[in-house]
Formats: structure tokens, C-alpha cells, sequence
């Protein structure tokens, strides 16, 4: 691109609050293993059109959690992972309709891979009926990762996790846990710690940070 557009390019973005950079991330295929790969090759459901917006982003983050802590904004349908030097990793996500989500701070309690799904009295009552236990696998609604919030002991019952239904991407859904495409929970997880803080904004509570994309994969 020429430099005379390029500029343009970076005041356009301006009144949107962000800086574009030039940093790049490590690629999420790294963090694959030999069963990511096959199992993911064999999902039962069509690769979504995510909007751009929804891709994972390097941005800046101005906010003052720690490097370590996950954000989720609810209102934007993100979730924001922070890194050193105020920026963060910015995923799409689908989160719970307002009455059912979860919001406060938690720590992250477990992680799993491709997690069996023991849906609860709630959701078999709600949506059901479902088997007592459905094994791990691209058919499995907790996807690829999960990751298990906890407020101090208790286990909240909400998660965040990869989805047999990406295009809900950038959603509110019925389902109150935290969904995310099945590669975007894979680096998450790679890049998380055990007890670290989640941060879950309840609604109206919007944080814009970091509109100003560096990377996306």
C-alpha cells in the first residue's frame, strides 16, 4: 500500500480510539496438536463467515488489569486477554442472554481439552433432553478448550469454551457460558494460567478499548 494511503488509512482510524501498530502474534496453528487437527477435520458443521470485527486482534488496551487477565465484555462480544505493555489479544465471542450470563470476577479453576459436556438440571429442563454426559469431540457444544470459572472453591458452572456453532459468533444467545471459535479457544488456552482472573463486565457496562487492530489470524 502507498504510504500517502496507509496515513489515511491511520486517521480513519483515529476517531475510533485505536492505533494501529505493526506487531505480529504467534500463529494459532502452532498451538494445534495432532488431535486438534483431527478432530476439527471432522466437524459436523460448515466453517462460519465471522465478521471481520470478530477475528482475533492484537490492540491497544488502556484499561489496568494485568498482564494474565481475561476480559470479557459482554455488550461488544469480546473477550480480551492482556498482555504486557498495554496491549491485549481481542477474540469474538457469543455470550449468554443478559438474564442468564454470568458477570462479576472469577478465576480460572480448570482447563480441559475437548471437555465432556455434563449439561445440568437447568439446560436439560430448558433445552433437553440431553444424555447425563456427552464425550468430548467436534460434535460436543464445549468445542475444543474448556476453561472453568470459579469464584474462590465453587465451580460457577459457567465456562468459557469453543462451540459446535461458530456462527453465533458476535451473539447473545440462549446459553449463558462464553463461546468461542474452536482455533481462537485453543490459543486462548495455550496462553492462560490456572487461577488467573477473569473479569466478566455485566451488561452496560461496555468497555471500547482497543478499536484500533494490529494483527488478525
Amino acid at each position: 500500500m502507498p504510504r500517502s494511503l496507509l496515513a489515511l488509512f491511520f486517521v480513519a482510524l483515529l476517531p475510533l480510539g485505536g492505533c494501529m501498530q505493526t506487531t505480529l502474534s504467534p500463529s494459532t496453528d502452532a498451538s494445534m496438536t495432532a488431535r486438534d487437527r483431527q478432530l476439527l477435520a471432522r466437524t459436523p458443521y460448515a466453517q462460519a463467515n465471522v465478521p471481520e470485527q470478530f477475528l482475533r486482534h492484537i490492540v491497544d488496551y488502556p484499561r489496568k488489569e494485568q498482564p494474565g487477565t481475561i476480559l470479557v465484555d459482554t455488550d461488544a462480544r469480546y473477550l480480551y486477554y492482556v498482555l504486557p505493555d498495554g496491549k491485549a489479544i481481542r477474540y469474538g465471542v457469543a455470550v449468554g442472554e443478559e438474564a442468564m450470563a454470568f458477570s462479576g470476577v472469577a478465576r480460572v479453576g480448570r482447563l480441559a481439552e475437548w471437555p465432556d459436556w455434563v449439561p445440568t438440571a437447568e439446560i436439560q429442563a430448558r433445552l433437553g433432553p440431553y444424555p447425563a454426559r456427552v464425550t468430548g469431540g467436534p460434535a460436543n457444544p464445549l468445542g475444543a478448550r474448556g476453561i472453568y470459572l470459579y469464584v474462590g472453591n465453587k465451580d460457577t458452572l459457567y465456562r468459557i469454551h469453543g462451540t459446535n456453532q461458530p456462527e453465533y459468533i458476535g451473539q447473545a444467545i440462549s446459553s449463558g457460558c462464553i463461546r468461542m471459535r474452536n482455533e481462537d479457544v485453543i490459543d486462548l488456552f495455550d496462553r492462560v494460567k490456572l487461577n488467573a482472573t477473569v473479569v466478566v463486565l455485566p451488561p452496560g457496562q461496555s468497555t471500547q478499548v482497543g478499536t484500533g487492530p494490529s494483527w488478525r489470524g
